[in-house]
């Protein structure tokens, strides 16, 4: 796996990147974003779902538009639906043994909470390789892929795009870190809305398995 040599940051997205998106951590959150929408705006489920999907689509995530057009508490939106049981969730060691080899600073990039990102990585065992979570709260709720985010985990962290690479299951949300210079790896998948603009020549790498992807650098990186 050559190109890696010179990384000096490893920036990984949180669901469905470093974890399984087969294990439906994800899809626990999105039902309880129905039922927050659903009590918050009296309508039912169904109505709910839509207006979730709708506003998914066109302000990249849900609570982006629930801020928006209803003045939600995005505290309050962000502590019920991560509110989830993942006791399921199986420690990963291999992932934890390569991300632990893996040189440089190592960061979540995630849309959701920083509570979500620690009570994951806890539960699966990497919780202690990472240097930082940077999480919706810290974009202002501004998601990505929007710039904004990408510029300001960079401003914080000091860190030279060009030295850094990205992980994310979501396509689209490669464009921003890949223009900015970085390597982008994307985790295949077959959500036609995270699987979308994934022959773009802003996607750099393909894996549909991240703890032998990263193995693979890591072996090189020893060579």
């Amino acid at each position: 796996m050559k190109g890696f040599q010179s990384i000096k940051c490893w920036i990984f997205d949180l669901d469905n990147t470093l974890y399984s998106g087969k294990t439906k951590v994800f899809e626990q959150v999105d039902k309880k974003m129905s039922k927050y929408i659903s009590e918050k705006l009296k309508v039912s489920i169904d109505e709910a779902k839509k207006i979730q999907k709708n506003y998914f689509h066109e302000y990249n995530t849900t609570l982006n538009g629930m801020i928006k057009n209803h003045k939600i508490d995005a505290d309050e939106f962000l502590e019920f639906v991560h509110d989830i049981d993942i006791d399921f969730l199986k420690k990963d060691f291999k992932l934890a043994e390569e991300l632990k080899k893996l040189d440089g600073k190592k960061i979540i990039f995630t849309n959701g909470s920083r509570k979500h990102a620690l009570n994951v990585t806890k539960r699966i065992g990497i919780d202690e390789y990472f240097d930082d979570i940077f999480d919706i709260v810290d974009s202002e709720f501004i998601p990505k892929p929007a710039m904004q985010p990408y510029n300001k985990l960079v401003k914080k962290h000091k860190i030279d795009p060009n030295l850094c690479v990205f992980v994310e299951d979501i396509a689209r949300n490669l464009k921003p870190a890949y223009e900015m210079g970085m390597k982008t790896v994307w985790i295949e998948n077959d959500e036609p809305w995270a699987s979308k603009f994934s022959d773009s020549n802003f996607v750099s790498y393909k894996t549909n398995n991240l703890s032998e992807f990263l193995k693979k650098i890591n072996l090189e990186k020893a060579a």
